[in-house]
């Protein structure tokens, strides 16, 4: 964890400036450096090293790592309480007849964590404790006499409530998604399958249906908080009786429906292999999941690859030996080379790596990795952007 001591620890009392020529192990305030890198410290001055003061700002890897990793100790509304304290008190916010000079310098640094905060994990803000903390903290701020700081204030809290009501938003979307599919497992049982759509009538360009599955899946990935993924791996441990070290700490199960989202979309594939009665129409079905995962593989959408190629490689396919017989393999043998998951999947890093940089440098809109929704871009035809809407509605209505 690269961190910069304090600028009032790097120094002692005669001006001798330790870490410059000292390289091993050494212990301030609690914490202990190496190399001026933070290593580690008590969590009491863990919590007093993200406070900025007149001199001192935390660095921003600093300030992601402890929000990240703190909430494995505490909850977000404790350490918010704690981070309100330390800059009431400490920092004289609430002294009418403090220093208006210092004030002045300091009331930005708070403000820039607190925003920092909200930008990275706004799901924390979830919780009331902590909103009205954020409150108490904001008005302190904004009620001084720079006029900046109520703008600035407003901002922050308008760009949090928005973060919210659009996760808000999208937790209706997902459970609609989920009734709906429902509904459609009830229609295919009871539908005949002779008046029932295909995806190749529903889409027949393979390119088209990788540019949806591309939005669906940023779209996706882009509710996912960094929180999630450090509570999915955790584990309570069976002899800690202290059930309010882990309790209310979910606050979201966008990384769940992410993970349901390539589960379905597998089964989907699965699905639609299976359901022609013809052989050539199973393969001809074959061959355009094909074509769909190697147009995934160039986009840079590694994840609905995954997802077809582990449909395609469900025993209800992978058992239609005469069907397969029927089909050219050649690239999908190559595209599950590149998933290959052996090595830790070395082929498949080595190729994400090479999309990132292509991504940097791309020019045409074949080369880009398409992360704009489709409220924000797509045809300018409005018909056209229409169909779109059409079909991704389709699509996700089938998976």
């Amino acid at each position: 964890m690269p961190q910069t001591p304090p600028f009032s620890a790097m120094f002692d009392s005669s001006g001798y400036n330790r870490n410059l020529y000292q390289s091993a192990e050494d212990s301030c305030g609690g914490l202990y450096y190496h190399d001026n890198n933070l290593l580690s410290g008590s969590l009491e001055a863990l919590i007093q090293h993200l406070v900025p003061n007149v001199d001192y700002y935390p660095d921003r890897t600093y300030i992601f790592t402890f929000l990240l990793s703190s909430r494995l100790f505490m909850h977000p509304y404790e350490l918010m309480a704690k981070v309100c304290h330390l800059c009431v008190e400490h920092q004289r916010l609430s002294d009418p007849d403090g220093d208006k000079n210092q004030i002045r310098k300091i009331a930005p640094k708070i403000l820039q964590l607190l925003t920092e905060w909200t930008e990275t994990f706004p799901y924390d803000f979830r919780d009331e404790r902590m909103m009205r903390n954020l409150k108490d903290l904001a008005h302190r701020i904004a009620s001084g006499e720079e006029q900046t700081y109520r703008k600035n204030v407003q901002q922050m809290m308008q760009g949090l409530i928005r973060k919210l009501a659009a996760l808000s938003q999208y937790e209706e979307v997902l459970a609609k998604i989920s009734s709906t599919s429902t509904d459609r497992l009830t229609v295919l049982k009871t539908k005949p399958q002779s008046i029932q759509r295909d995806i190749i009538t529903v889409c027949s360009d393979p390119y088209t249906l990788a540019q949806q599955l591309t939005h669906v899946e940023l779209e996706r990935l882009n509710y996912i908080g960094p929180e999630e993924f450090v509570q999915a791996f955790v584990q309570k441990d069976p002899l800690d009786n202290d059930k309010s070290c882990y309790s209310e700490r979910k606050k979201t199960r966008n990384l769940e429906a992410y993970v349901e989202w390539f589960n379905r979309l597998s089964y989907l594939v699965a699905t639609e292999i299976c359901m022609p009665v013809k052989k050539k129409h199973r393969a001809r079905m074959i061959e355009y999941f094909i074509d769909v995962a190697r147009e995934c593989f160039n986009i840079g959408n590694f994840n609905s690859l995954m997802a077809i190629i582990s449909g395609m490689n469900m025993s209800p396919v992978s058992r239609l030996k005469k069907t397969w017989a029927k089909v050219k393999t050649a690239k999908f043998d190559i595209l599950e080379h590149q998933m290959d998951p052996s090595s830790n999947f070395y082929n498949y890093r080595t190729a994400l790596r090479g999309a990132a940089q292509r991504s940097l440098t791309a020019h045409s809109s074949r080369e880009k990795l398409y992360l704009a929704s489709y409220e924000s871009e797509g045809p300018e035809n409005h018909i056209e952007k229409d169909r779109w809407k059409s079909l991704r509605s389709s699509l996700l209505g089938r998976v």
